[in-house]
């Protein structure tokens, strides 16, 4: 009799609450360490390799968070071994935290597709909605929608589908960096947030648009560009956003150009 109450209090529904809350504990933390690696690495990353570390200051910006919480993270992340971090000198991914932040883009971006091509949502809504349930989705899951949407190679924004952490980011450069009378191809859009980005999509600069430099004022002033074969000024800050693929014949390097010379 006693070892039957023992084992009724074991599988007790006192004991199940807590297997439950554990578990959404455990999730909640799985979320919030994908959330940090993605951040972190495209700041590492996605405008060519940057010799600085990541400050916390600036992933506290991008993440819009406190700084004092980002530290505290920051040194979790480190006794995972997939953060350095050194105090007052900021954070970089590991081996190992790369190869998890691309494992976290690829789901994010496989999400994003599934959002704009098969429920039609606009692509300035898919960043937010997939940050919403992209971290319950089982790998399995994963891996059917990559098929059913025939394998897209880059996700709404322009960016790639990676498999290898070198694949995570294009080779392009920022429109700012084009000359005047200088056409490409629009590649992606640096910042995902839905308002930043369905303006940047009233301008016609999606991801393949044409665009050309028609003029280009001095001392960082706006650029009026050529979308569409309508004109329109574009300023300073905006063209920063907006990246192209380095133009045909141009000594525009990019962002891969400048890896493979820092490697």
């Amino acid at each position: 009799m006693v070892n039957r109450q023992v084992r009724r209090a074991e599988i007790g529904p006192g004991r199940t609450t807590v297997r439950l809350l554990d578990a959404e504990h455990r999730r909640a933390s799985d979320r919030a360490v994908a959330e940090y690696l993605k951040h972190i690495f495209k700041l590492e990353q996605r405008e060519g390799p940057r010799e600085s570390a990541v400050q916390t200051s600036e992933l506290a910006h991008a993440m819009g968070l406190t700084a004092p919480a980002v530290t505290e993270m920051a040194k979790k992340l480190s006794e995972r071994g997939i953060v350095d971090y050194t105090p007052y000198h900021g954070l970089r991914l590991t081996d190992e935290g790369r190869r998890e932040a691309t494992k976290a883009l690829r789901r994010h971006r496989i999400v994003e597709r599934f959002l704009t091509d098969m429920l039609g949502f606009p692509w300035s809504d898919a960043h937010e909605l997939a940050v919403q349930f992209e971290h319950d989705l089982p790998k399995r899951v994963e891996d059917k929608l990559f098929a059913v949407l025939h394998k897209p190679v880059d996700c709404p924004h322009g960016f790639p589908i990676p498999v290898l952490p070198e694949d995570s980011f294009p080779n392009v450069i920022t429109l700012y960096e084009l000359q005047a009378g200088e056409t490409s191809e629009v590649a992606t859009v640096l910042e995902e947030g839905p308002d930043i980005v369905e303006f940047i999509d009233s301008l016609g600069l999606r991801p393949g648009a044409q665009v050309t430099v028609v003029q280009k004022v001095p001392f960082d002033g706006p650029l009026v560009i050529r979308v569409d074969g309508v004109e329109r000024t574009v300023g300073h800050r905006l063209s920063q956003i907006v990246t192209v693929r380095p133009p045909l014949g141009s000594t525009h390097e990019g962002a891969q150009g400048q890896r493979r010379e820092a490697s």
